[in-house]
């Protein structure tokens, strides 16, 4: 196993490499295949539930449409097989066995109707017989009517937040990241030879949960760019597109977790939105609804509220770590491209509405992500805690209420 690592781990640095070459000169297709065949080469163990180590096929079904979905591709490829040993099989034949050098010579024919009739009729019947399976499955993944539970799923730059809207659990509602241990590894060149997680890159702080053998709605949109929802072993794959709503669905038939990712390249981070749903029995669903409503409860903050330094600052501190540090480092400092918040001009600017709105809106051209989707607490949180820490002892205070005001 000691050996086994480091190899992959031998791998994953040719990768890395690879990925810094390949985007300077191949643009960020080259970048996309690279990062996904350097995941693969960190993995140490098959995955419950998918993806596996040197996986070939389709990932393991888990609902009935995967399952369809797998039929359909082995029966397609089975049909073009057929036809393509068909085809050139005659063409090959006929060129062996009616060569110029055994004394073949070629023949003068005007058109046969009774061939024209036949290579119509048979690619109309074999088109037919494809068509009719696939439309089947097709209108089958769009039918989202009598879901048991709703789910809207809304991708950003670059994490994934879910509302839960209808069904139990209405009125959850959280955002799902990247693990910050596993970010912290990418970002120092990926994880040790003696620790290399199984899940790495595709763990998330939040996963989405819902019940085994319910009919889960998936609702999509987006804030910012396109993103695609994607989770292989329930065969959706769904555009998140900014401006419009789209859905799907699924219903899982067996408790497990279940990884996907972001299938539509949305910019710089694009590796780094996960997808973990992890399917649960209804007592479990049950328990685990109670525990995230009372946690809403206790985080439904009055924007109006006054804070004290000391209380807002250790709020920040927790929301810094959770959103923050991955980018800008527990120093503060930043990294390569990323702008240092210790000591920034803006960060210590008595007027806090840059700071407010750059949480609000993003910056740099999308390289830091909009922020928007925390409660006006949590971002006043995180500035008061940029602001009091390092060396940036200002003691300015950000209420609430600023960020209430700057949305408006």
């Amino acid at each position: 196993m000691e050996a086994k690592k480091v190899i992959t781990m031998n791998a994953s640095k040719t990768m890395s490499k690879l990925i810094r070459i390949g985007t300077q000169h191949a643009g960020p297709t080259f970048a996309a295949l690279a990062t996904l065949v350097s995941t693969a080469a960190y993995a140490v163990n098959d995955l419950p539930g998918g993806p596996a180590v040197r996986q070939l096929n389709l990932q393991t079904a888990v609902t009935k449409i995967a399952e369809e979905q797998q039929w359909l591709h082995w029966f397609m490829m089975i049909i073009c097989i057929v036809i393509f040993l068909a085809v050139f099989g005659v063409m090959f034949y006929s060129i062996w066995k009616h060569r110029k050098s055994v004394g073949h010579k070629a023949a003068n024919f005007h058109e046969s109707t009774a061939v024209e009739i036949a290579w119509t009729i048979v690619p109309f019947v074999i088109v037919i017989a494809m068509a009719l399976p696939a439309t089947k499955v097709l209108v089958a993944q769009k039918d989202t009517t009598s879901a048991d539970i709703t789910i809207k799923t809304t991708g950003m730059q670059w994490k994934w937040g879910y509302d839960y809207i209808k069904g139990e659990g209405e009125g959850i509602a959280f955002i799902s990241t990247l693990d910050n241990a596993q970010r912290e590894m990418s970002n120092h060149g990926g994880p040790s030879a003696d620790n290399v997680p199984d899940d790495y890159l595709l763990k998330v702080d939040n996963p989405m949960v819902v019940p085994v053998n319910k009919k889960i709605r998936i609702i999509t949109t987006a804030n910012d760019v396109i993103h695609a929802f994607a989770v292989p072993a329930f065969g959706i794959k769904q555009d998140a597109i900014p401006g419009f709503v789209r859905d799907t669905w699924f219903r899982a038939e067996k408790i497990g977790d279940y990884h996907g990712q972001c299938q539509e390249l949305c910019g710089k981070e694009h590796a780094y939105m996960p997808i973990h749903v992890k399917v649960v029995s209804a007592e479990d669903y049950t328990a685990w609804v109670a525990i995230k409503s009372k946690e809403a409860a206790a985080k439904a903050d009055d924007p109006s509220k006054v804070w004290t330094l000391v209380d807002i600052k250790a709020r920040g501190e927790k929301v810094y770590a959770a959103n923050c540090v991955a980018c800008h480092q527990a120093n503060g400092k930043g990294a390569g491209p990323i702008k240092p918040l210790d000591g920034s001009a803006v960060v210590l600017d008595a007027d806090h509405t840059q700071q407010i709105m750059k949480l609000l809106n993003g910056a740099a051209g999308g390289a830091m992500p909009s922020w928007k989707a925390l409660s006006d607490t949590d971002i006043a949180a995180v500035i008061s805690y940029t602001k009091n820490n390092w060396s940036n002892q200002t003691g300015q205070l950000v209420q609430p209420s600023e960020v209430l005001a700057a949305r408006k």
